[in-house]
């Protein structure tokens, strides 16, 4: 059976009777029910198939950026009443349930707050494990163990405790920054945000945003930070500093995919400079 075997049903006449259109509005409805089932069953078989093909490769299942596209696709083409929140939602289960499908995918979430907690269910799904750990620096070493495939981290923040900085000793290019939670948020909505990391480069999405670290004499500053990386062509959107002594490290978040080897950080007149990874841009809606 497919998604388009039973004929939709002939439309209500205006001058039905009451409980004959009701039956006939549910009636619909579960053929519609049926439909979607068929599709997702159908999609689950195709992930199935990927999983054990020799296309993929043994590759993990996290793909941030693609799930971007898939995002982005969707709601470009979303209409109706149904909020487009709703829309990402139920993708953002599929998504989990369809890494959970190809075995052994867990999250190790460090989280400052419940709601970072939330962010993390809400994003990867119900149906993958999450473990959480008391500190980033755990939360990363599972994932370079292998006990977890991807790290949720809270943002950055100007002015944190050493120990709380753990762009400062991310161990790139071997771990990388590959998402930024939550994808989908309704426009002017503050709340809850966190950084995945997971082990190797993330998939380009087609708009993405780059995070540099930095290195260099403390005398450059934040102005000569700023100048030195617009001189490049690598303005940034945003750029926190820690001073250590006679150090200044700094995160720089760049528009674009920036990766080692990209020309422009040979221009960049700084001690040492590491890209950290990249992550898509989430979408805000109305």
């Amino acid at each position: 059976m497919t998604a388009s075997a039973e004929p939709a049903p002939p439309p209500v006449p205006p001058d039905a009777d009451p409980g004959a259109a009701l039956a006939a509005l549910r009636g619909e409805i579960d053929q519609l029910d049926d439909q979607i089932h068929e599709l997702v069953m159908r999609r689950a078989e195709v992930v199935a198939a990927l999983a054990t093909s020799r296309v993929k490769g043994g590759a993990s299942p996290l793909r941030p950026g693609r799930e971007a596209m898939i995002l982005r696709r969707l709601l470009a083409r979303h209409r109706g009443t149904l909020p487009g929140g709703a829309v990402v939602r139920l993708w953002r289960e599929i998504f989990g349930a369809s890494s959970a499908m190809q075995g052994g995918f867990t999250v190790a979430l460090h989280a400052r707050e419940p709601g970072q907690a939330r962010l993390a269910r809400d994003h990867f799904g119900g149906a993958i494990p999450i473990r959480s750990l008391p500190s980033a620096a755990s939360a990363l070493a599972a994932v370079a163990a292998g006990e977890a495939q991807v790290a949720v981290l809270p943002l950055p923040e100007e002015g944190e405790p050493l120990d709380r900085a753990w762009w400062t000793g991310l161990d790139a290019p071997r771990l990388q920054v590959v998402a930024r939670l939550p994808f989908w948020s309704a426009r002017g909505e503050a709340g809850p945000e966190a950084l995945a990391v997971a082990l190797g480069a993330p998939d380009a999405s087609g708009a993405d945003r780059s995070y540099l670290r930095i290195e260099a004499a403390a005398e450059q500053g934040r102005t000569g930070l700023l100048a030195g990386l617009a001189g490049a062509g690598l303005a940034p959107r945003s750029l926190l500093l820690r001073r250590d002594g006679g150090t200044v490290r700094a995160l720089a978040e760049i528009e674009g995919v920036l990766a080692e080897g990209d020309p422009r950080l040979a221009a960049l007149p700084f001690a040492h400079v590491l890209p950290l990874g990249f992550y898509a841009v989430p979408e805000r809606g109305v």
